[in-house]
């Protein structure tokens, strides 16, 4: 068997302990380091983190390839265990760090239902909301402005906002909702964080005339105040200039 990591591999990658997060501080990033955060105040857990400027390619060399083929940030490395396993997506790292480490499912559900629910609205951010506001992103900075381009994924967008308002506001279930997932009106959970990490930063693309989403708004100041979340999308995890 191949070694896990080979030669080119940063030292401080092949000698981290525990676990270990390639990273930068973006949506996605973030929406790994804040659970990461949360795990630490509720279990005491320690990691270790190396930031990638992904406008160097570096997430695109041979090293990095070996651990995650799809060559994109956040990565994570598990060094509990012998081989060291590493895994890609983040939506799957939320899953695994909530299976590895969430020992009393307190980003989770113990209950099937809302278990359940909580996984489709995991995937319901990954599969339409993190592409359509990526996209968004993409296009209005690009070198070539494409207006059509622009307007679609801006539409997109907004509209997935809605579905995320609809939920919320318990328009068509009668119960208001403080987060995505869970009976009554919900608990925090991996499903609002993968989700947070991308909404919150709505104002850089999108007006205040056209955030017409007030459970949303009030889910975004909701949980921006966690210590956690602070420290999740904070200064430690900004590149060094």
């Amino acid at each position: 068997m191949a070694p896990f990591y080979s030669d080119e591999t940063p030292n401080e990658v092949k000698n981290a302990k525990g676990f270990h997060l390639l990273t930068m501080n973006t949506p996605n990033g973030q929406a790994v380091q804040i659970y990461l955060e949360e795990l630490k105040d509720l279990y005491g857990l320690e990691w270790t983190t190396s930031l990638v400027d992904i406008s160097t390619n570096d997430q695109k060399k041979d090293w990095f390839l070996r651990l995650n083929p799809n060559g994109r940030i956040p990565t994570l490395i598990d060094n509990t265990i012998s081989p060291p396993f590493a895994v890609m997506e983040t939506s799957a790292e939320l899953l695994y760090l909530l299976k590895a480490v969430d020992k009393k499912d307190a980003f989770g559900f113990q209950d099937d239902r809302e278990r359940s629910e909580c996984l489709q609205w995991v995937f319901f951010w990954h599969g339409s909301g993190a592409p359509y506001q990526g996209n968004v992103n993409f296009f209005s900075r690009a070198e070539e402005q494409v207006p059509f381009a622009i307007n679609r994924f801006k539409k997109e967008t907004l509209r997935v906002f809605g579905v995320l308002e609809l939920q919320l506001s318990g328009k068509h279930t009668g119960q208001e909702k403080d987060y995505l997932a869970g009976n009554g009106r919900g608990k925090y959970s991996v499903a609002d964080i993968k989700t947070w990490a991308w909404v919150k930063g709505w104002k850089n693309r999108f007006s205040e005339e056209e955030m017409q989403f007030p459970h949303v708004l009030k889910w975004v100041d909701r949980i921006a105040e966690r210590p956690a979340v602070q420290r999740g999308i904070g200064d430690a995890y900004a590149l060094k200039k």
